[in-house]
């Protein structure tokens, strides 16, 4: 084989190296631009988990970067004065110069051929005369742009402005500094490289960026390997009691704004991406160059392992494309959490700590636990007393809990003045299975289950406030008497057999309704069009659907009487709660959008506008609802397209229902329009919850509740401890498993008031044995170790 790599960078050096090795006759020939000394940066960090892979792949490599690393476990965060050390995450870093010297050294002892100061030839021509192409050329790669069409990238820009620096002061373990400034909050990420210098990253919004003056070097062009000298100047100023006087560094420093990129292809005939050509990640939760050496360790494996170059780049792009996109979503999450910073800084130093440390959703509160358990432990106390302080624990002092520690979800909570025995809430889901309106032993029994497996509240599906208002034949209503009397049945037992409290949640389909059930085909019109749909406008909910029936202003108060009528009715059959469905683009929903809200009148138009009908029905509801009992509305907090309502619009949605006396926000996202692009991931909806808890939750009183591909005990865990939300709504896992909460208490060894066992189901309280491997263990060691507790390992050359 003849393989011509463009770019020297990590890489591309790798690669070139790895595949040598595999095959001594392969031809390699790299080309790079730069001198073989040149390097724009200071150090790269590196994981265990892909150290390993480095180890196994070609130990000579591993052996000397293992010479040159600087080793470390613990993460300090400085923050209002505060310092908070979490320790066992095990870092490896080095210095870049020293890593490309070193791959470069193995490049030529295993003779490849490799060209500095030199351009490459044309793709083109290289494609003709090589079996392969590699395109390692960086994140402004000029492959990527030739084939544009058919790699189909895609960059999107940060809000954050960043720069990377070095300073001889030498760090002792990763950093975060949280500083305050007259301009908004800066952050400073940094770490040790080696036993000379550091290297850390200075990041703040834009706006902090523009008010701090830094802006006027905006328009500067600034050559490769020049540095913009001005602003370091006045980095020094701000950040120089930080250093403790000791110098920075630069190389090519200059503002930077990061760019995620992601391609549809990354190879195009014989020609493919690795790296940054390829992909991108936000600096927050490692490096490029991570990313780069693992892509060219599993590139060159699948060049090895298949007979010819197609099938290998097709391998190559299988294997690394869902690597890559967890990356992404992860450092996605993490890129949004430091662009959101200024909305963090009120919390207290224990949860900042916390919350900086899982920003990513990687590391959780389990993790956390197997890491540094003094520190969770910690958190554990912290946050007890902090509910506390906070008034948002009922009184339980006639409780007696004989679990070492309460895990947060099974802490208590008082929603307004309904008492809930712990965080957990069963999620609204629509079952499809009423007749004519009439809940049946379906619900009885699905409901019931439910109570009866742990969560603290129980919630309905929509339950619809007319015929008409319903989305599916199969939709469950209340505006009946017998309709009344058979939920009465559900909240009964619920309140007599179980501890669980229970909610109804009211709406009106608007313009989704009158469709199939959902196993039959979901939003798809019924084939006779059974009955006319109705919404803000007359534009449909897709092509396939029916345009609704503009409604009138007489049409709009018939429908809050609808409401006010189930409210009353949901009343008396002795629910706990009452939750307002405006979300997933059914009525009110569709009035809060401007893409399905064309009014020209007092409706419509801008979001005030758009409020105004919302906001009547839950003032009618919150009037015709008992004042003990709280009401909460559940909205979706963006519509995930462009034109639509987004995070700052949502903020202002659950600003005015808390306004007009809300006690709980349900946040969800989109079914606003068919066509939405929502960005699916684990927990991919509680950012939003997160930023409406922070800007509004605390200062209104108000709980916030999370939703959405939580799946997990330690996401719950980890959402409640980092103040994402107050409570959290878990779904289809409670339909894998209608015991969900008790079974997570009994995976944490949890056995108190928060996760109270049926007295029927109390002898299956514990785990039962999977095995022989669960049976006791022979001792095999004469000496034990003694336990050494959490690694604090960190960085001190020389001592």
């Amino acid at each position: 084989m003849r393989i011509a790599v463009l770019g020297g960078g990590p890489g591309g050096l790798y690669f070139a190296a790895l595949a040598k090795a595999l095959d001594p006759a392969t031809e390699i020939r790299v080309w790079e631009r730069n001198a073989a000394e040149d390097t724009f940066g200071f150090g790269v960090v590196f994981s265990d988990e892909t150290l390993g892979g480095i180890e196994h792949a070609d130990p000579v490599i591993y052996a000397r970067m293992a010479e040159q690393f600087a080793r470390w476990d613990d993460i300090d965060i400085h923050y209002r004065g505060t310092l908070t050390t979490v320790g066992g995450q095990g870092f490896a870093a080095m210095s870049r110069k020293k890593l490309l010297q070193l791959l470069q050294e193995r490049c030529a002892e295993l003779g490849v051929q490799v060209s500095f100061r030199t351009e490459a030839p044309d793709v083109d021509t290289l494609s003709a005369d090589y079996d392969l192409v590699l395109a390692c050329d960086g994140a402004n790669s000029a492959v990527r742009t030739k084939y544009a069409d058919v790699f189909g990238p895609s960059l999107e820009l940060g809000h954050n402005k960043y720069m990377w620096l070095g300073t001889d002061l030498v760090f002792e373990a990763f950093k975060f500094y949280i500083l305050p400034t007259p301009y908004g909050v800066m952050q400073v990420h940094g770490y040790p490289y080696d036993a000379t210098g550091s290297t850390f990253i200075l990041e703040m919004h834009d706006e902090v960026w523009r008010r701090a003056g830094f802006a006027e070097s905006a328009s500067e062009v600034f050559p490769p390997g020049v540095s913009d000298e001005k602003s370091v100047a006045r980095i020094q100023e701000l950040i120089g009691d930080l250093l403790q006087g000791r110098k920075i560094l630069v190389n090519n420093s200059k503002w930077q704004t990061f760019s995620t990129i992601t391609n549809a292809s990354w190879r195009n005939g014989n020609v493919v991406l690795l790296g940054d050509a390829a992909h991108t990640a936000h600096f927050s939760i490692g490096s490029g160059t991570k990313l780069a050496m693992e892509d060219a360790l599993a590139l060159a494996a699948c060049l090895h392992e298949h007979p010819d170059v197609p099938s290998a780049l097709a391998a190559y792009e299988a294997e690394r494309r869902p690597v890559v996109l967890s990356t992404q979503r992860a450092a996605r999450a993490s890129l949004d959490w430091f662009e959101s910073i200024g909305h963090y800084v009120e919390q207290p130093p224990e949860q900042f700590a916390f919350n900086i440390v899982t920003r990513s959703r990687r590391i959780t509160y389990d993790n956390l636990r197997l890491r540094d358990p003094e520190f969770v432990a910690g958190m554990d106390a912290w946050y007890a007393g902090y509910e506390a302080a906070r008034g948002v624990l009922p009184d339980t002092s006639g409780e007696s809990d004989a679990s070492p520690a309460r895990p947060p979800m099974f802490h208590p909570y008082r929603l307004g003045r309904l008492e809930l025995k712990n965080r957990v809430v069963v999620s609204p889901m629509d079952m499809y299975s009423a007749a004519d309106g009439m809940p049946t032993d379906f619900h009885l029994v699905h409901l019931g289950s439910r109570a009866l497996g742990g969560a603290g509240l129980v919630m309905t599906e929509m339950v619809c406030v007319s015929p008409t208002g319903r989305i599916t034949p199969g939709c469950a209503g209340i505006y009946t008497a017998e309709q009344e009397q058979a939920w009465a049945r559900v909240v009964d037992f619920t309140h007599s057999r179980s501890t669980a409290k229970i909610g109804i949640q009211l709406g009106h389909s608007g313009r989704k309704g009158s469709t199939r059930l959902m196993w039959e085909g979901i939003d798809e019109p019924l084939p006779d069009g059974n009955w006319q749909t109705v919404g803000p406008s007359a534009v449909p909910y897709s092509p396939a659907n029916p345009a609704p029936r503009e409604l009138s202003r007489a049409e709009m108060d018939e429908i809050t009487s609808d409401f006010v009528a189930c409210t009353r009715a949901a009343a008396r059959a002795g629910f706990d709660l009452l939750e307002l469905h405006c979300a997933h683009g059914y009525l009110l929903s569709s009035f809060l959008s401007p893409l399905s809200n064309l009014r020209t009148d007092r409706y419509g138009g801008e979001l005030g506008n758009r409020l105004r009908y919302p906001l009547e029905v839950f003032d009618a509801v919150r009037a015709a609802w008992p004042a003990e009992r709280p009401v909460s509305v559940r909205i979706s907090a963006t519509d995930w397209y462009e034109g639509g309502n987004d995070v700052e619009a949502a903020v202002q949605i659950a600003r005015a229902f808390a306004e007009h006396g809300a006690d709980a926000i349900h946040v969800s996202t989109g079914q606003v329009v068919k066509d939405e692009k929502p960005a699916y991931g684990r927990s991919y909806q509680t950012p939003y919850a997160d930023r409406i808890r922070n800007d509004i939750g605390t200062r209104y009183g108000v709980t916030v509740i999370a939703v959405g591909a939580i799946s997990s005990y330690d996401d719950v865990n980890s959402v409640l401890l980092a103040g994402r939300a107050d409570l959290v709504a878990v779904g289809r896992p409670h339909l894998y498993d209608p015991h969900w909460t008790l079974h997570a208490a009994a995976e944490q060894d949890y056995t108190g008031p928060g996760a109270e066992w049926p007295a029927q189901y109390r002898a299956g309280s514990r785990r039962p044995p999977t095995g022989r491997t669960d049976g006791p263990r022979p001792r095999l060691t004469l000496l034990r170790e003694p336990d050494s507790g959490t690694r604090h390992d960190r960085w001190r050359p020389g001592r």
